[in-house]
């Protein structure tokens, strides 16, 4: 079926050409309905100039400074190492554009309340790149949530990385194109693997939790690490009074393990999440009280990648509300991985209104 764009196109820019944006964000814009590939800016020259020509950007940029310049670009796609994500969104941010970041939104409470006063300073949209509120499935299972449920009393999430991962991911996808002179932070950020996973993994979850169980009060952690992998087990209060219990365990002797269960007052809610890189809408399967029957959104459409750049777009273009993740779900949300951090240091419960530091 032939691609159809709309007359009015966000003009995009997109920093960082390494494998998200290889694997995700240079297809959802090459395809996306309401935006355009205006320029991509790598500091390697090799990468940009590859995955420029091919997916026809407008522009090509060794510099990140230069393409905040062109006047063209509305808005930018973060797509770097966590450690740049604010600083590179802040400097979009002064120059007048809009921002799409990648996840986790920082590294630090304190950095991403400066990112916050930035967005409100400038009046420019900034929304992150947590891709499973795209999720048809997942979306179902939040409007039931919101309409049909009533009240509810208890929340399961997991997400369970695998052994096998890469030999299904390999099995899918190109494999990743790597330059000499990519950017790169200071250190190795997988040194610390604990703080590494919450990052990278973690910040799915919690995202995930807060999206369709409300803010997060407090939380305690118990944490363990046996023959390489490593288990959080995470005690959630919502302000709503439900009960949240969530996993984070790496990796699994099985396959990808990834999903919910939700108890509500008129139903209850199963989910089972794919591989990302499947591009297949979760299996949510919701009972309904009133009927006695479950029901299942087919969710043909799984491309979230696409889907929540489209979404962005229509915020800049059209003024529709944000239904992405906002800066202060991004606050919250890096509230809530330190409280995890510090609960399994400390064995107690973590208040996520006291927290302060880093990941």
């Amino acid at each position: 079926m032939p691609l159809s764009k709309e007359s009015t196109l966000l003009r995009v820019g997109i920093l960082g050409c390494g494998p998200i944006s290889q694997f995700a964000h240079l297809e959802a814009v090459q395809k996306g309905r309401n935006v355009m590939l205006a320029a991509v800016c790598d500091r390697d020259e090799g990468l940009a100039h590859k995955f420029g020509s091919f997916y026809a950007a407008e522009k090509i940029y060794t510099d990140y400074e230069a393409m905040l310049a062109d006047e063209t670009v509305d808005a930018v796609i973060i797509a770097t190492s966590d450690a740049f994500h604010v600083p590179a969104s802040r400097k979009a941010l002064m120059a007048g554009k809009h921002v799409f970041c990648e996840k986790p939104i920082g590294l630090s409470v304190e950095e991403v309340e400066a990112l916050q006063t930035d967005v409100k300073c400038t009046g420019k949209v900034l929304q992150i790149g947590h891709m499973l509120r795209f999720d048809p499935g997942i979306q179902s299972a939040y409007d039931f949530i919101n309409t049909d449920m009533g009240q509810m009393l208890a929340l399961k999430a997991w997400y369970c990385d695998s052994t096998h991962r890469y030999t299904v991911t390999d099995a899918i996808q190109a494999l990743a194109q790597t330059g000499k002179n990519a950017l790169r932070p200071a250190g190795d950020q997988k040194a610390n693997k604990h703080r590494y996973n919450m990052l990278a993994h973690g910040s799915h979850l919690v995202d995930l939790a807060r999206y369709l169980g409300g803010p997060i009060r407090a939380v305690q952690t118990r944490q363990l690490d046996r023959y390489g992998s490593m288990c959080w087990f995470v005690d959630v209060d919502f302000e709503s009074g439900a009960l949240g219990h969530l996993d984070l365990t790496l990796q699994v002797r099985m396959d990808w393990h990834e999903g919910f269960q939700i108890y509500g007052e008129y139903g209850s809610v199963l989910a089972k999440i794919f591989n990302p890189w499947f591009y297949k809408a979760s299996e949510v399967d919701i009972f309904r009280e009133a009927d006695g029957a479950y029901h299942r959104t087919l969710g043909a459409d799984g491309h979230f990648y696409r889907r929540q750049v489209e979404a962005f777009a229509d915020v800049v273009l059209k003024g529709l509300p944000m239904t992405g993740a906002s800066i202060e779900d991004g606050l919250a949300s890096v509230r809530a991985m330190v409280a995890i951090a510090q609960s399994a240091q400390s064995g107690k419960p973590v208040d996520l209104a006291s927290v302060e530091g880093a990941v």
